[in-house]
């Protein structure tokens, strides 16, 4: 027992603000490099709470747990961003190897923030502006059309937080700044589609990218991410990658780090959020990579040398489980067995969380040549942990994978 604490003891420990599923799947990729993933977790039954045995119980914004947490840890970092900054500059002071510092993580926790570095920069954002008052959003869309996006600048993620308006709302803009939500408004970007480009940035400076993904988006929530992004040109690609490692370098981010954006045209992208963590749209790396993010954003807050970024197939496709209106009759491991049975070569991940409806509970990775094929097998084995039915033009006789989502359509 002693030699088994002193080979523990001489590895390192990473504290984890946040006991979600990016913190489990870190823990994960933790055991894999004998290493300890340290927890802040709300409850004992946080996803991660259940596979990491140090966990301390507590809340993001309370610095004596946060305190508690970063005791003995090589690095302190999170999986999510509702951590104020009052309560992290405090501890980057006193020494708190904080990754991402709190000068980098507000640019993820404050949109106007980093809507006004992002401009500073020359990079390419929509047009916005700060609200104080419901004439300032009326005033912005007279100047700059309509319709705008409304967008609370901390808090809001999945669709949250954001508000879509054709014309004045007064009554909503008052409510709202009424109840203290810190309010910006921008001009509504029209998008071919968004894409999501990943890098890791360690405290020497070296850099790492993974091919830029596209994301379908459903109700404001991720839902199917694909890499790489189809028919995006390399250049495109490469330019992509080159404007998310400019931004973390800029922003001495340390760790993961994600940009969201989306296309206007071929060749032309615009900044929508950033994101300083693990990130949905990364998810299919842990198959479909030879690093995966949560190994790789480990070796970064560590300072490690970074891990290869390149695709181990031709395509890999991530598709969300998310809860159902109705939960199943049909338990959880039986909707696996019957998974596993129809695509055994599907990699399935679930997060021990209740099955909400459109929580996100889990996902499904599939890895091949044809993207449409990997694709709808992605989506179909998904929809069915979910609802424990097939999608429309799925016939579990004939084994056609064709999803209703495809260009062809269902046959």
């Amino acid at each position: 027992m002693e030699r088994v604490d002193a080979l523990n003891a001489a590895l390192p420990v990473v504290g984890m603000v946040g006991g979600g599923q990016l913190a489990r799947m870190t823990a994960q990729a933790a055991v894999a490099l004998g290493q300890t993933l340290r927890v802040l977790a709300a409850s004992p039954g946080d996803p991660a709470a259940r596979v990491t045995p140090d966990v301390v119980l507590g809340d993001p914004d309370d610095a004596a747990a946060l305190r508690e947490l970063a005791t003995g840890c090589s690095a302190v970092t999170f999986d999510h961003e509702g951590v104020p900054q009052e309560v992290l500059v405090p501890l980057a002071e006193a020494g708190v190897p904080l990754r991402p510092p709190p000068s980098a993580l507000v640019h993820a926790q404050d949109k106007l923030v980093m809507r006004r570095r992002l401009s500073d920069m020359g990079l390419p954002v929509p047009a916005f502006a700060e609200v104080a008052s419901a004439e300032d959003v009326a005033a912005f869309g007279e100047e700059h059309g309509w319709p705008v996006v409304l967008k609370a600048t901390r808090g809001g993620y999945d669709g949250r937080g954001v508000w879509f308006l054709r014309a004045a709302d007064p009554a909503l803009v008052s409510d709202l700044l009424a109840a203290g939500t810190p309010l910006l408004v921008e001009s509504a970007v029209p998008m071919t589609r968004e894409l999501a480009a990943s890098v890791a940035r360690s405290p020497y400076g070296q850099a790492a990218a993974w091919p830029v993904v596209e994301t379908l988006q459903v109700d404001g929530q991720c839902a199917r991410v694909t890499s790489p992004a189809p028919g995006l040109d390399p250049d495109h690609a490469a330019r992509i990658q080159e404007l998310a490692l400019r931004i973390a370098a800029e922003l001495g981010v340390v760790g993961l780090m994600t940009v969201e954006l989306f296309e206007t045209a071929p060749g032309e992208v615009v900044v929508n959020e950033l994101a300083m963590r693990p990130h949905n749209s990364g998810h299919w790396t842990i198959e479909g990579s030879v690093t995966s993010q949560f190994e790789q954003h480990l070796r970064a807050v560590l300072d490690y040398p970074l891990g290869s970024t390149a695709p181990v197939a031709p395509v890999a496709v991530m598709a969300n489980v998310l809860g159902a209106a109705q939960e199943p009759a049909m338990g959880m491991d039986e909707r696996l067995h019957h998974c596993f049975a129809r695509f055994p070569e599907a990699k399935v991940h679930l997060y021990a969380k209740d099955g909400r409806p459109a929580r996100k509970i889990g996902h499904v990775t599939v890895l091949g040549r044809d993207e449409a094929d990997v694709r709808a097998r992605a989506e179909l084995a998904a929809g069915w942990l979910a609802t424990a039915t097939w999608a429309d033009g799925w016939s579990a006789h004939t084994g056609d994978p064709r999803s209703p989502h495809s260009p062809e359509g269902p046959r």
